[in-house]
């Protein structure tokens, strides 16, 4: 897919150029003109297929809306996850495990559309190299901003770790609700699924048992 623009981080002023009072932030989110064209005139043609009336005042922003939603929901794809974890590569003699829980995910179920949610817990353990602690949730992103399953996700992640760190072993657990299970079809609202995949050290009984108690552990 080719590479779009993708919302800019949030912008920090001290003040504005009329001389008017501080402002805390200044948001401006970049987009695609094209593709934001071009998706707002599918949604404009689903609304009116399902009975709305799209020019109505309520509605006559949402095409727009929804298209700008999606570029940024399925932002990971313009991105390359391992590029963000050979960012930050250090080498340091540490051989224990390395934790990052926690981390929230949202993502968007590719058999609905409808987004799953939850948190995904990451461990390594170096093998001379280890990488820069912001860059996990970094790369847990990358690959939750694209059209999913939570299967496939959690191996996505523990994938790109083993290649690009070359870890002992990896461990990836995602806990996640989906809505397509609580809306509609089962609508089992409190159900919740997990997922694991581990690789090298963490097929160790004991190093896996360890990884998760640690991230059953709460504070």
């Amino acid at each position: 897919m080719a590479e779009k623009k993708i919302p800019s981080d949030t912008l920090r002023e001290n003040g504005t150029s009329d001389g008017g009072p501080p402002k805390l932030y200044e948001r401006r989110d970049v987009y695609d003109e094209e593709t934001t064209e071009a998706l707002a005139d599918h949604v404009s043609s689903i609304l009116d297929i399902l009975g709305e009336d799209p020019s109505r005042e309520g509605l006559e922003e949402t095409p727009e809306r929804v298209a700008r939603a999606y570029q940024f929901l399925m932002h990971g794809y313009a991105l390359d996850p391992k590029d963000i974890l050979r960012q930050a590569m250090f080498e340091e003699e540490y051989d224990e495990m390395i934790l990052v829980k926690d981390i929230e995910v949202y993502s968007l179920c590719e058999h609905h559309m409808l987004p799953f949610y939850g948190k995904a817990h990451v461990a390594y353990i170096p093998d001379g190299k280890i990488v820069g602690l912001s860059k996990i949730p970094r790369t847990v992103e990358v690959f939750a901003r694209r059209l999913q399953v939570q299967e496939r996700l959690t191996l996505q992640i523990r994938n790109a770790i083993d290649e690009v760190v070359e870890p002992l072993g990896t461990a990836v657990v995602i806990e996640a609700r989906h809505l397509c299970m609580m809306m509609r079809g089962a609508e089992k609202q409190n159900s919740m699924t997990t997922t694991s995949s581990v690789s090298g050290e963490f097929d160790e009984h004991a190093t896996r048992a360890e990884f998760m108690r640690l991230t059953q552990t709460t504070e």
